[in-house]
Order: C-alpha cells, then structure tokens, then sequence
C-alpha cells in the first residue's frame, strides 16, 4: 500500500510541473518589437510673407539705380526695389502701391558695396523692422581690376551668413528676398556692340570683364571665363546660405539667367540696367516673391 501511494504521489507531483510549466517543446511567445532607430524628424516648416507690408533693400549700384538716369550718378527713384518711378513699377510700389512705397521702402544699398559692406547694411536695414529685405550683391566683388583681386568664394560664403546674422539680430522675423548675381559675360557680349559704351569701359568699369573689349585671345577668353565662374559659385553661395534661413527665399538664378537687350542696358555705361532694365528685375522680384512656391 505504502508502495502505491508513493508512486500515485509521485505521479501526481509530475503532472503538477507538466501544467505549470506548459507544453513541452512549444515556442515562448515573442517578445514586443523594438525599433532600431528614431524616427527620422520631419524638416522645419519654411515660411514665406507674399504680402510684406513693409520692405528694405540692401546691396550695391544696381538697386541704387546708379547710370540709370545720367552718367555716373545714382538714381534710387527707379530701383528695382524700392524706386518710385512709375514706368519702372518697382517691387515697393507693386507690392504697397506708390504712395505707401514712399513711406515703407528703404533704400539701404551703395553703389561700389561688395559682400563685405553687407552686414552693416543689413544692420541698418533690420533696425527699420521691415517685413521684408531684398539683397542683391555680388557683381562688385567679381568686378575687380584683376580676377586675381576677386573675392574669394569661402569668404564670400563667410561674410554673407555673417550679414544674415547680423539681419536675425534686429529683425529675426523679417522675411528675406535674395537675388542672383547678373551674369556679366553675357552683358559684356550684349554691351560690347556699341562703341559709345566700350569709351565707358575704359575708365575701369568692371576691367576682370570689360577690360580690352574686343580681345577675343586666348588669354582675354580665360579671363572672361574666370570671372564667370566666380559668379556662378557666388550664386551656388547664396542660395545655399539662403537655404539655411527659413524665411529666405532666393531667385533660383532668375537674374543670372536673365538676357538683358540694348534697351535695358544704361546709354551711358551699357553695363547697368536702364529704367527699362530696371523695370524687368521688379518683374522678375516680383513674381518671385509672391509666388506660392519658392522658385527652383
């Protein structure tokens, strides 16, 4: 008996383990899923004004109006920007109409300013508050007596995010216009076909490009080409430090790409745009800046 009982005890004790411990041979259940990685965080959203209230310009002769009117002289009444002149319709006066153009557009742009003036000048810009800015700047710095005197492409980069800075200072929320350097091979093959604007170039307008005019050497050529080049990466510069800003919107080289006529050259320089030159770069800033989307 004790013999029996031992073994229904034992027996008992077995089948306890068998149902607390499971099905012998069955797979664990699996454990929860972890991810990897973090999910990739969404890009900020970039903002963009179509309607600015408001507007200062910085930059250099060409949004000074400078050879537009008379030899040698600036003349901001017809600024692309923020001019008044009603054949020229400027960006200002478009966005605010006319009369408002006069109260709320700056004009803060130098003829002869290069890359270095800017930050200043956005400094003076962005203590109007203004609700946009649009720059144009660059030609200078490739306008040079030599190319070797132009302004190297790292410093270039260096000092336009330095103006940007300078910008976000007083105006963090201001919105921001950047416009492409001309493409001053193509002016100076438009502007060389008049004889009365080569005796201009010979003052020492733009010499890194208009210098000896009608040379077509080899060594007239690589020069015009070394310039050119400088342009295209001051360009490549401004759209990706504008890239960074998310109220910055730049052209997509819409002046760059721009083919100016002999109508929209100055009679006096054949290099700066006349008040129809003028007019075209509003168009092309205007159409830009209220466009729904950035241009690519």
């Amino acid at each position: 008996m004790r013999e029996i009982r031992r073994r229904a005890v034992a027996a008992a004790v077995a089948a306890a383990v068998v149902i607390t411990a499971g099905p012998v041979g069955c797979d664990a259940p699996p454990e929860p899923r972890r991810e990897s990685a973090e999910r990739p965080k969404p890009s900020p959203t970039r903002l963009w004004d179509r309607a600015p209230g408001s507007l200062a310009a910085v930059g250099d002769s060409i949004t000074r109006g400078f050879d537009a009117c008379s030899l040698f002289a600036d003349c901001p009444e017809v600024s692309w920007a923020t001019g008044t002149d009603t054949a020229v319709r400027s960006l200002a006066a478009r966005l605010l109409g006319t009369t408002a153009a006069r109260q709320r557009a700056w004009n803060h742009a130098r003829s002869g300013a290069r890359v270095a003036d800017l930050p200043a000048q956005m400094t003076e810009a962005g203590a109007r508050r203004p609700e946009l800015v649009t720059v144009m700047v660059g030609a200078n710095d490739a306008c040079r007596d030599t190319p070797a005197q132009m302004t190297p492409v790292a410093e270039f980069t260096e000092t336009f995010t330095a103006a940007m800075r300078s910008l976000r200072r007083t105006a963090p929320e201001a919105h921001v216009y950047v416009t492409s350097v001309p493409d001053l091979k193509r002016l100076w093959s438009t502007g060389r076909g008049n004889p009365i604007g080569k005796q201009i170039w010979k003052l020492g307008i733009c010499a890194s490009m208009l210098g000896d005019a009608d040379d077509l050497g080899r060594a007239a050529e690589k020069r015009r080409a070394l310039v050119h080049d400088r342009v295209v990466d001051y360009n490549r510069a401004l759209r990706e430090v504008c890239a960074k800003d998310l109220r910055c919107r730049y052209d997509g080289d819409a002046v760059f790409d721009y083919r100016f006529t002999g109508e929209q050259l100055s009679p006096w320089d054949w290099f700066h745009p006349s008040r129809n030159g003028q007019g075209r770069l509003a168009e092309i800033a205007y159409r830009n800046v209220t466009a729904a989307r950035p241009p690519v």
